[in-house]
């Protein structure tokens, strides 16, 4: 095969001709990745404003719930004898504290056993709570008593230790060996002297007291009863001073001495004294409050650099003049700028606590003014940040509010109050119970069934009672649904602990349900009821809902009487408006993506086209190439005709020459 070079034949140089013609072929190209680098550069810029606002949105977000702003802190100075905290709504103060006691659960030991597979015993076990005082024993009617079957697979003592754990009766059970054998130690769950056990058998042996079979593990401390376990720790409770006020409570954390403060007693420090102290969390508050000026300030800069034009150098910034960033812009300063005429707390303006603008567009904190803004008592700060609703009377409480929820002063009339579901006896109960006769009852409460057996004996009507509850409550367990049984002259009547139209308590049978309660009257519970601005409100148990421009406007009636109500005073703050605004400024349809999906489609156009134009220089090179070769051929022929007729014409007689 014979070789060839472009311009061998003519002496041009074919490769540089054609590519000097393709690269002015070219400069298309160079256009659309200019094109693709500013695009891809506005891409990069609205990926940094994006991650600008949502910053700023994290910050905002941290200040748009109202308990932002009520936080409080609790101290205790000497922290060995107790710690403290508060939530909401605690007053700040200082406290004297004394402990004198610490809390105790009821602890109790069997006899000796050899080894845990010794053969306790078989039948039933039921515990109850309660407390021993004067020889007797009182039940503990907010504690579910629990019955729990011993059959021979549970019978050893590691066995009967097994399923007591399993039963989540309210007690716990471990074996102890404590060197002359092992021990079942039975203890409460929970401390206080209201949480004595007693433990009473149903021994298969048909002996329920004897120190044999389940009935050594019988426990009844009141006069005449069987104690075969013995104990260890006496049930107790804990016991406070406050402020010369004795207060005696069943766990060592107390959380209801002084309103929203919990305090953990440690150890007793009697006689002695420590101070409680509590107070506003201010340096909370104040601290994300900076965090907000800062990510404003942050976002700003950044917006700046992303869209100012440099007059010196005559430079413009990648995004100048951009009309997504310039009605970013916009929408955030118009957020500022709108007063709070209706947000109760007494500020309508940022301003108002120490946050403005300067000179330059940057936000500026006066700490000083924040600081006396937070401890001025008759104005409340977070009506300026958070969604908050301020009711004017104390017993209306603010639930919750929605997006639709317009900013107003809504007056409250209530028209009905929510009840509880009841069950009231017809007559007075009787005070006698046999076993098998008149100790079953069947009910259904909220929706719940359960079926109970009460112990034999003869009570008075208020230990009657508090026995039906505690074994109520035992049986409702599972669902979570609780009761309270109360009497007036010996009538019995079962109360809902939920209120609401979904409130109910139904007496369906069993063997004690008419000495019980003769005919009973059951009655189902109720709504609140009443109108919010004007407009019917829906109630839900004691929350009422708002309509109209109230709409999504919850309020909760905690009490009182029905008619007018005053008014909530509800309004969006600042905090929780740029939060939304921000939030719709980053969804995936919000104008900035639909600026970047319009880019990315620029960007997915100028490949289209880049291919497109790929494929006409490579059929415009094949065509140079192709007239080239075609002129070096024809070149290379002319050169050769004539180096012939040149040597021709060399070869003809001159004239005046001889042959």
């Amino acid at each position: 095969m014979a070789l060839s070079s472009p311009g061998i034949g003519s002496g041009l140089d074919v490769s540089s001709l054609v590519s000097q013609l393709m690269a002015l072929e070219r400069q298309p190209l160079v256009t659309l990745d200019t094109k693709e680098a500013k695009y891809q550069a506005q891409l990069t810029a609205y990926g940094s404003l994006k991650g600008a606002l949502s910053s700023f949105q994290s910050a905002v977000a941290a200040l748009a719930t109202p308990a932002k702003f009520s936080a409080t802190k609790a101290s205790v100075a000497d922290t060995t004898v107790a710690t403290a905290s508060a939530t909401a709504g605690a007053a700040a103060g200082n406290y004297s504290l004394e402990v004198q006691t610490l809390a105790q659960a009821h602890k109790l030991k069997s006899g000796s056993f050899t080894n845990t597979s010794d053969t306790v015993g078989t039948g039933t076990l039921t515990i109850q709570f309660g407390t021993y005082s004067g020889g007797s024993f009182s039940l503990n009617a907010d504690k579910a008593t629990a019955t729990i079957a011993i059959d021979s697979s549970k019978s050893s003592l590691a066995g009967v230790r097994d399923a007591i754990n399993a039963a989540n009766a309210g007690v716990s059970a471990s074996i102890v060996n404590d060197g002359s054998g092992n021990r079942l130690v039975i203890a409460s769950k929970d401390s206080g002297v209201a949480n004595a056990l007693k433990i009473s058998v149903a021994d298969d042996d048909a002996d329920n007291t004897n120190n044999a079979g389940l009935s050594q593990l019988v426990y009844d401390a009141s006069t005449g009863g069987t104690t075969n376990l013995t104990q260890t720790v006496a049930a107790q409770n804990a016991v406070a001073v406050i402020d010369g006020i004795t207060v005696s409570k069943a766990s060592n954390t107390i959380g209801d001495a002084i309103e929203g403060v919990t305090l953990s007693l440690l150890k007793a420090n009697t006689p002695s004294t420590t101070t409680l102290s509590v107070s506003r969390d201010t340096a909370a508050v104040q601290a994300s409050v900076q965090s907000f000026v800062k990510a404003y300030n942050d976002l700003k800069k950044t917006i700046d650099d992303l869209s100012k034009y440099d007059a010196a150098n005559k430079r413009a910034s990648t995004l100048t003049g951009d009309s997504t960033v310039r009605s970013v812009q916009s929408q955030l300063r118009s957020q500022f700028n709108t007063a709070l005429t209706t947000a109760g707390g007494g500020f309508t303006m940022l301003s108002d606590i120490g946050i403005g603008f300067q000179a330059d567009g940057t936000l500026k904190l006066d700490t000083a003014k924040l600081t006396a803004a937070m401890n001025d008592s008759t104005k409340d700060i977070s009506t300026l940040f958070a969604a908050v609703g301020k009711p004017t009377d104390s017993l209306v409480s603010f639930a919750g509010s929605t997006a639709d929820t317009k900013n107003g002063s809504y007056a409250v009339n209530v028209t009905q109050l929510a009840t509880k579901g009841t069950a009231a006896g017809g007559a007075a109960a009787g005070l006698t119970i046999s076993a098998g006769s008149n100790d079953a009852l069947t009910l259904t409460v909220d929706g719940s069934a359960a079926s109970l057996t009460l112990a034999a004996g003869t009570y008075t009507a208020a230990a009657l009672a508090a026995e039906l509850q505690s074994k109520i409550n035992g049986a409702l367990s599972a669902s979570g649904n609780t009761v309270a049984v109360s009497q007036s002259a010996g009538v019995l009547t079962i109360t809902s602990n939920r209120y609401g139209s979904t409130s109910t308590v139904a007496l369906t049978g069993g063997n004690g349900l008419a000495g019980l309660f003769g005919t009973p009257t059951e009655t189902a519970g109720v709504d609140a009821a009443g109108t919010i601005g004007g407009a019917s409100a829906t109630g839900s148990g004691q929350t009422l809902t708002g309509s109209g421009d109230a709409s999504g406007l919850a309020i909760k009636i905690n009490g009182g009487a029905t008619g007018s109500r005053g008014s909530v005073n509800f309004a969006r703050g600042f905090a929780y408006e740029l939060d939304k605004l921000v939030g719709r400024m980053l969804e995936n349809d919000s104008l900035i993506d639909g600026r970047m999906d319009g880019i990315q489609s620029s960007i997915k156009n100028i490949g289209s086209q880049r291919e497109a134009l790929a494929r006409r220089l490579e059929s415009v090179e094949k065509r140079y190439r192709a007239q080239f070769t075609a002129l070096d051929g024809m070149i290379a022929s002319m050169t050769k005709t004539s180096s012939f007729l040149t040597q021709q014409l060399a070869n003809l007689p001159t004239p005046g020459s001889s042959n």
